[in-house]
């Protein structure tokens, strides 16, 4: 499949089915994340992948749409431990995490999986309850699984909205 059709074809998942994610594809998905960019290359991204039910329902129960999530076939604890801020004044860590979170996203869609970014959760439950020392910083939730739903893909800004050549001209 062609990266932009993979790239047209991802969209977050509001429901899954409650079925395990093979170790195969696990496999696939991760190995696409370890070939993600970084950061003068530190490679500073940790990932928690909890499959335990329980466990994973305490991690959809940490989100504000536990409903959504707990059939998952996996939640994802995305974490970075560099406190490395680049020359642009931005730090390294959280952008080097949304790179290799969107290697997931991708190679999960070429697979027939679907998954969803989750910003709004309590890190200190996630901290304690994937016993995440206290100097890693937890960037993200992302769950993993098959859809339940159909693809839903919301309006996207025309080109001209979001680029221009040479000079800021919005």
């Amino acid at each position: 499949m062609a990266v932009l059709e993979v790239i047209r074809r991802r969209y977050s998942c509001r429901a899954y089915i409650d079925k395990p994610i093979e170790q195969e594809k696990l496999d696939l998905i991760f190995e696409a994340t370890r070939l993600a960019p970084s950061a003068k290359n530190m490679q500073d991204w940790r990932f928690v992948v909890v499959r335990d039910k329980d466990k994973k329902q305490q991690v959809a129960d940490s989100t504000n749409h536990p409903e959504v999530f707990d059939k998952a076939g996996v939640m994802i604890a995305a974490c970075s431990n560099s406190d490395y801020v680049m020359k642009c004044g931005q730090p390294a860590g959280p952008i080097d995490v949304a790179i290799a979170l969107e290697h997931i996203c991708l190679q999960a869609t070429e697979l027939g999986l679907a998954t969803c970014w989750i910003g709004s959760f309590e890190s200190k439950k996630i901290r304690k309850l994937l016993e995440i020392p206290q100097d890693v910083a937890i960037i993200e939730l992302m769950a993993l699984g098959y859809p339940a739903d159909k693809e839903t893909h919301r309006p996207r800004e025309p080109i001209d909205n979001i680029l221009c050549y040479e000079n800021w001209d919005f």
